[in-house]
């Protein structure tokens, strides 16, 4: 299981994040009335597509033995009637065949994230009281 924990801080729109050991911090910028103190939520959504994306390559190519000594990513999200595109370019650095590049391409997609992101996925939001425990819905009206 992962978990994150955002909690408000004292500016107008940012969100003081804890990831493990990890203090991080989110914002929107000032054309939307933030402080501009973090990255927005969608950035932080590329951020993650775009790392899960270059780990698994770094991964998939060390187990195959290929050259790949770096991947950058470059994310981009636009929404146009409703409907969101992301669009990734990778650019892969190393001794690499044009049929090793391709099939890295492909392995991208299949990153975690990029599944998580591309298919339906549930959010339950419940209520918790300021201790962290659900309110107690046995209680007589």
């Amino acid at each position: 299981m992962t978990t994150v924990r955002v909690v408000s801080n004292n500016s107008r729109y940012g969100q003081d994040v804890t990831i493990r050991q990890f203090q991080l911090a989110a914002d929107e910028p000032p054309t939307l009335g933030g402080d501009d103190l973090g990255p927005t939520p969608f950035e932080w959504t590329l951020t993650g597509l775009g790392t899960c994306k270059a780990i698994t390559l770094k991964m998939y190519a060390e187990r195959k033995g290929w050259n790949l000594e770096q991947v950058a990513v470059d994310l981009t999200y636009e929404s146009h009637d409703g409907t969101a595109m992301i669009t990734a370019h990778l650019t892969l650095t190393g001794d690499l065949n044009d049929e090793q590049r391709e099939r890295l391409r492909e392995i991208s997609d299949r990153c975690p994230v990029h599944k998580l992101l591309s298919n339906p996925v549930q959010i339950q939001t419940q209520l918790v009281d300021a201790s962290g425990e659900p309110p107690d819905t046995n209680l007589a009206p």
